[in-house]
């Protein structure tokens, strides 16, 4: 079945920069050349927030991991962390000397980077938004910057036609691809981290595999290539396109499958949602389009569980995107009309409870990264302490 259209979302009063779901799919982000971020709720009959605080056009949107946050960068060169609900409470944070073009969050939800016209990549903490340390070698302004799942690299991309990748313990660029015939719009990580695709202004699409730095696929498209996001089993790819098409890639194949005609004019903004059963798109039109992705269900559920033994991103991310999608392919069966009504409240309220478990499991998932995190400081300190104390007695043997 070929995907479909399933919401239509205005409210915007300029192009859409930029789409993100919240991980339990009740919410959509967008942000917009309007200086506005807006939250839509999935559910019908729900209205929509408007979030006003930036003073200039809104570049990108991205809700954190466990869904409680939503991180907005803009032209105002400010970052702005905002609490999706009725309040849109924010902090601000002067993040760069210009316009913010990117905005991700690390899996754990506890770093943030950001990419801008002041040719930079600058790391920081979640919490109380403290500067970590700033990637300074691109020589023009930086499109976009993502974590690694596994949080150990970073990649970015650039108008100086490069694509770096950044190991972020040493803060050193491991390797620049230079191989793109214009600039880099796009770029983000495969959801199992062994390779990255960038969207670019040559029309094409290109994937590289980071641990031998090769070129595994090139896609050649009649326009330019404003953004992409992988389907979270890593078989598949959207693009979004200045042709004002949304095209769905299949990478096992290596072909294109569909080519999507929605927006009027150009289509900005691309993301499917963490399950991989919908994915959202903007465009210059001013408009959200939200579409069932319709891939066969059954194989879908095969290619979750194959891609869980294959991989080496920690266990718990998985379990999430799986338990979601079990829930969701439930909900969206064909209902029998001989189905009782208690049965549907059953699955429902097993469906919620379901939801409950994988917030916890999120919260739980941050937790350890946080304890980790202390238990490496820890260590280090210790470590300095024996050293301290071998010092002390050679001196005193000396």
């Amino acid at each position: 079945e070929d995907p479909s259209l399933e919401r239509h979302f205005k409210g915007h009063r300029d192009a859409v920069t930029s789409v993100d779901f919240s991980l339990n799919k009740k919410q959509l982000a967008s942000g917009s050349m309007d200086s506005c971020l807006m939250i839509w709720s999935m559910r019908p009959q729900m209205r929509a927030y408007r979030f006003v605080g930036h003073k200039d056009a809104v570049m990108c949107v991205q809700f954190s991991p466990s869904g409680h946050l939503v991180a907005s960068g803009s032209r105002d060169k400010t970052v702005r962390l905002w609490v999706p609900n009725v309040k849109g409470e924010s902090t601000v944070f002067k993040a760069h000397t210009a316009t913010v073009r990117s905005v991700h969050f690390s899996s754990d939800g506890q770093s943030l980077v950001t990419a801008s016209d002041d040719k930079t990549v600058k790391v920081w903490t979640v919490h109380r938004q403290k500067f970590l340390f700033s990637l300074s070698q691109h020589i023009n302004w930086v499109r976009c910057a993502r974590f690694s799942p596994d949080g150990r690299l970073i990649v970015s991309a650039s108008d100086d036609k490069t694509i770096k990748l950044w190991d972020k313990t040493s803060r050193e660029c491991i390797h620049s691809f230079c191989e793109h015939g214009g600039f880099v719009n796009h770029v983000d990580f495969h959801p199992s981290g062994t390779c990255i695709a960038a969207a670019g202004t040559d029309n094409t699409v290109k994937v590289w595999d980071v641990r031998m730095n090769r070129l595994l696929q090139h896609y050649q498209g009649n326009a330019v290539v404003n953004s992409l996001s992988f389907h979270p089993s890593g078989n598949y790819l959207i693009t979004a396109s200045n042709d004002s098409t949304l095209k769905i890639l299949d990478l096992l194949e290596g072909r294109l499958l569909y080519t999507l005609h929605g927006h009027q004019g150009p289509a900005t903004c691309v993301a499917f949602s963490r399950a991989g059963d919908l994915f959202a798109s903007g465009g210059s039109d001013e408009q959200v389009m939200v579409w069932k992705t319709n891939f066969d269900a059954a194989d879908y559920g095969d290619v979750l569980k194959t891609q869980k033994s294959g991989t080496s991103v920690d266990g718990t991310r998985h379990t999430l995107v799986e338990m979601d999608c079990g829930v969701h392919l439930k909900k969206t069966k064909p209902q029998d009309s001989g189905r009782n009504h208690a049965q549907q409240e059953e699955e429902t309220s097993l469906a919620n409870t379901l939801e409950h478990i994988m917030g916890q499991l999120d919260v739980l998932t941050q937790t350890v990264s946080i304890l980790e995190q202390r238990l490496t400081l820890t260590e280090d300190k210790l470590k300095e302490c024996l050293e301290n104390q071998q010092k002390i007695i050679q001196n005193k043997t000396n």
